[in-house]
């Protein structure tokens, strides 16, 4: 499958993306969103052995442990049980689109720390293979929290997700000098429906209830240096930043696709 060294360590915690739609004739499930986490317990032997537990009910695909060593729990065929209720640009059933990669970390309630350069270089190489194998467009490689803003923090703020889009995984539009210039500036009425609105066009799930977490999810992957989950224009400008962006990816992807489209009527013709 790859020329990575990757170890097996299989989990029972898995089941089929699809068969209903294959038997009918639909073809393989899509595979089209990368979802990122980390383990947010106390060791890796700790994190594998609850992945691989029936009775937990949950899994990945992949562990990337700090010294670089990846395993593979489940197929990549199979839906591992990692996303949990989640939500995504309006789509909730995310276990069924996604590949899960748990990073090995302890996380915010075990003494969260940087991730070693070993284990980022082992992310960095995992994340391209399985872009290799599947057409995930950039904007849907995401972290756990940007999916379950309200339960989760990970892969949070100390992950480099500039380093990933540099090596062409998921975005990080480059910080405008305005933004410093804008540090902690009020946002108006108008400002805020304009910048929720630029949340929600990303992918976020903005609702009652749900926008400060949302928020903070957002800021701790692309303002990591301030996450307090307020809108100020800072925040507001990012979020404007990441949203041309955004689609800017999505319009690239629909060309594509387009184009693909074209391309097998041509071969069918």
């Amino acid at each position: 499958m790859s020329e990575l060294d990757i170890r097996e360590r299989p989990s029972p915690n898995h089941d089929s993306r699809g068969a209903l739609a294959e038997s009918l004739g639909a073809g393989p499930p899509r595979i089209d969103m990368l979802v990122l986490h980390y383990t947010g317990m106390q060791s890796a032997a700790a994190a594998l052995d609850r992945l691989c537990d029936p009775e937990a009910r949950v899994s990945a695909h992949y562990v990337v442990e700090e010294d670089g060593a990846i395993w593979l729990l489940v197929p990549e065929e199979r839906r591992a049980w990692h996303a949990g209720v989640s939500c995504w640009l309006g789509e909730t059933s995310l276990n069924t689109v996604s590949i899960g990669v748990e990073i090995v970390n302890p996380g915010h309630e075990w003494g969260y720390r940087p991730f070693p350069e070993a284990q980022l270089q082992a992310v960095e190489a995992l994340c391209r293979d399985v872009l290799a194998r599947h057409r995930i467009p950039a904007h849907r490689i995401v972290g756990h929290s940007d999916i379950a803003p309200t339960r989760k923090t990970d892969p949070g703020e100390l992950f480099d997700w500039r380093r990933l889009a540099r090596a062409g995984i998921g975005l990080w539009p480059q910080p405008a000098e305005e933004l410093r210039r804008r540090r902690g500036r009020g946002v108006g009425i108008v400002e805020r429906a304009a910048a929720l609105s630029d949340l929600a066009r990303i992918g976020y799930q903005v609702e009652p209830g749900n926008v400060s977490p949302a928020l903070v999810a957002f800021q701790r992957r692309f303002r990591p240096e301030r996450w307090d989950g307020r809108l100020d224009g800072e925040t507001a400008g990012r979020l404007s930043e990441v949203r041309q962006v955004v689609e800017a990816a999505q319009a690239a992807e629909e060309t594509a696709r387009r184009d693909r489209f074209r391309g097998y009527r041509r071969q069918v013709n």
